[in-house]
């Protein structure tokens, strides 16, 4: 048997980047309880005859349950977690005997409360593929897993990646892949949230492309759809992990940087400007391509509610897009207003 004091933490998938940004497109953490996958997890527990089933999704830093049967608590750390050894490969984890494991002989869920023995956890895919979190089983006494039982936690894992699937197609833009503003609105309200409790600081910048009526027009609807892609390609590869690029609506685009301030927003329009500014030259986006945008930090004395901040913010830009602007300037990020303030850029 394995010293108890031996424990070793999950790795960190080779893919953590677009994993982290596949659960965040989901919307799902800290989301309240939902009856479609607490009903797996019920349906679990008494299949298996275990005393816990859990769904949760492994965050940067945690596991998060989405639905928990048998269990209070809410999350557990990253670094202890089952669930993080078992994203990083597609087959089921199955532990007979934690005490046996040399993987969590030591680990302070085994040795100590809930003393867990047995473990079986099947990951769940986000629609990308990307193992996102667990269904998993919980047992504290030691137990044999055969094959049959192996097969039907794939069944209910495949039913809760529907799930996923489901929620995907609701919040997800199908053409660029960006949250839509569904999601946005889920996400921007958990985000606040944080923000109100913690101090925390946040901008949403909007972005609205230019005469991009004309580009349908003149060049057809696929290579309008070819310039939308690219445009979410390029905010993506310019936003921090922490930060959600979202689009609303057609040529409308918003980012919500997260514990940020002012200099935050101007450093990322300055980057993305860049970015633009080099696919015109390397003649991927249209010579005449260009975009007005309105920047606008979280004040929770004035932005009560989600939609509040997010008027505010779409208000700026379509000031922004009504000015004038000289023709001779380089710029693509031709416009900037800002809340108490309009900057011609």
């Amino acid at each position: 048997m394995a010293g108890l004091k031996d424990m070793k933490p999950p790795e960190i998938p080779e893919d953590e980047d677009s994993r982290l940004r596949s659960l965040s497109d989901l919307g799902l953490l800290d989301t309240p309880a939902e009856p479609r996958f607490d009903r797996l997890t019920r349906l679990s527990k008494r299949l298996f005859d275990v005393p816990t089933a859990l769904i949760t999704l492994v965050d940067k830093k945690r596991q998060w349950f989405k639905s928990a049967v048998g269990m209070d608590a809410r999350e557990t750390g990253r670094d202890v977690s089952f669930c993080g050894h078992a994203i990083l490969h597609d087959d089921p984890l199955i532990v007979g005997n934690a005490l046996e494991d040399e993987r969590f002989s030591g680990n302070p869920l085994v040795i100590g409360a809930p003393y867990i023995r047995f473990y079986a956890g099947r990951p769940l895919r986000a629609p990308d593929g990307s193992r996102v979190g667990t269904l998993c089983l919980i047992d504290y006494s030691p137990r044999s897993f055969d094959s049959a039982e192996i097969a039907a936690l794939d069944d209910l894992a495949a039913i809760a990646e529907r799930e996923l699937a489901v929620t995907a197609l609701a919040t997800i833009d199908e053409l660029t892949r960006l949250t839509n503003r569904r999601g946005f609105r889920l996400h921007l309200e958990q985000a606040l949230g944080l923000c109100s409790r913690g101090e925390l600081e946040a901008t949403l910048v909007f972005m609205d492309l230019d005469e991009f009526k004309q580009i349908n027009d003149r060049h057809g609807h696929a290579e309008g759809d070819r310039v939308l892609r690219l445009v979410a390609e390029t905010l993506k590869k310019n936003c921090r992990q922490s930060d959600m690029p979202a689009r609303l609506a057609g040529d409308e685009f918003v980012v919500l940087l997260s514990d940020s301030v002012e200099t935050d927003a101007d450093a990322f329009i300055e980057r993305v400007d860049a970015a633009f500014a080099e696919l015109i030259e390397n003649k991927r986006l249209p010579e005449n391509f260009a975009i007005s945008t309105g920047a606008i930090q979280y004040d929770k004395t004035k932005h009560s509610t989600p939609e509040a901040f997010l008027e505010s913010g779409d208000r700026l830009m379509y000031d922004a897009k009504r000015r004038e602007f000289p023709a001779e300037s380089h710029r693509v990020i031709r416009k900037v207003n800002r809340e108490g303030g309009s900057v011609a850029r």
